[in-house]
């Protein structure tokens, strides 16, 4: 399959509880109540209150405008204004530096896919010919350095790991250090996401990111929130608490493919501000791809 028809695959699921929310609603004549059917639609298909309403209410002043009489016209014009609202948190793709370290700094809870994401990362940005380095900063869950060991052995690159328990901080410091002296091109980093310790892991991430502002001030840096697409909304709060601790310049959303929630990444953007620059929707290191809006909402509408 092509990059698009892995897209259309993998979004299966949210694709049918989308278009089975709001099928129903788009038949008959603009009125009130169809603005109110449409509110409820977008909620059942995962969107959110605010973006829901929000969504509705651009719509009604379009059909004002526009003069829209048919529920029908407005299905095009709600895929482009889902589109814009997906577009609005900015710049989608992750920007790889030439001549220069690019840190990537992979934050998010245990079980979101940090940590294969960043196997695959490493997969890609091999492939492209660049110089790869993880760090194993995940020092308290057992077994998470083991775990990005092997993808670090799959994707042909070295992984720095301290004992379990160590110093998080201490471990991207010695990857820096490691970095700078191996000209490598991106370090991915993998960090710790046990929320029931909420003080000490947002601590512990500001620390991190002061080793990196002291040591390596002169990397292109990313800060990424990995969400699990499978949790809907509660990304959303994921998304403001990881904030309150480290300057994320992004998101990546993981397992598309196996959720029926997908509509909830148009509220995610809209309301945590933040463009999301990759999206994965399947197990395949070809699965995680740049997000493109317009492709996504295309996909989301089966065109």
């Amino acid at each position: 399959m092509g990059i698009f028809q892995r897209l259309q695959a993998g979004l299966a699921k949210t694709r049918s509880n989308f278009i089975g929310s709001l099928s129903a609603v788009f038949s008959g004549a603009v009125d009130d109540d169809f603005f109110e059917e449409l509110e409820d639609a977008l909620i059942c298909a995962d969107v959110g209150v605010n973006s829901s309403l929000q969504l509705v209410d651009v719509l009604r002043k379009r059909a004002k405008k526009d003069h829209i009489k048919e529920r029908q016209e407005l299905w095009q014009v709600m895929q482009e204004e889902i589109t814009a609202m997906l577009t609005a948190g900015g710049d989608g793709e992750i920007v790889i530096e030439p001549d220069k370290l690019n840190i990537l700094v992979l934050t998010g809870v245990n079980g979101a896919g940090k940590t294969t994401t960043i196997g695959k990362l490493a997969a890609l940005y091999t492939g492209q010919g660049k110089k790869v380095l993880l760090a194993a900063a995940d020092t308290f869950r057992a077994a998470a350095a083991e775990q990005l060991a092997t993808w670090a052995e799959r994707a042909g690159v070295s992984c720095i790991r301290q004992e379990e328990g160590a110093d998080p901080a201490a471990v991207v410091y010695d990857a820096i250090q490691a970095a700078q002296a191996r000209h490598v091109d991106v370090l991915l980093v993998d960090t710790a996401g046990r929320l029931q310790n909420k003080t000490n892991l947002m601590n512990e991430l500001s620390k991190i990111g002061r080793v990196i502002d002291n040591n390596a001030a002169e990397a292109h840096t990313e800060k990424l929130l990995v969400l699990d697409a499978g949790i809907g909304q509660n990304a959303i709060s994921q998304a403001r608490l990881f904030g309150e601790a480290v300057e994320l310049t992004g998101l990546i959303l993981t397992k598309l493919d196996g959720t029926a929630k997908g509509g909830a990444v148009i509220g995610i953007v809209n309301e945590s501000g933040l463009p999301v620059k990759m999206i994965g929707v399947g197990e395949k290191t070809e699965d995680l791809r740049p997000f493109q809006p317009a492709d996504f909402a295309a996909a989301l509408f089966n065109e």
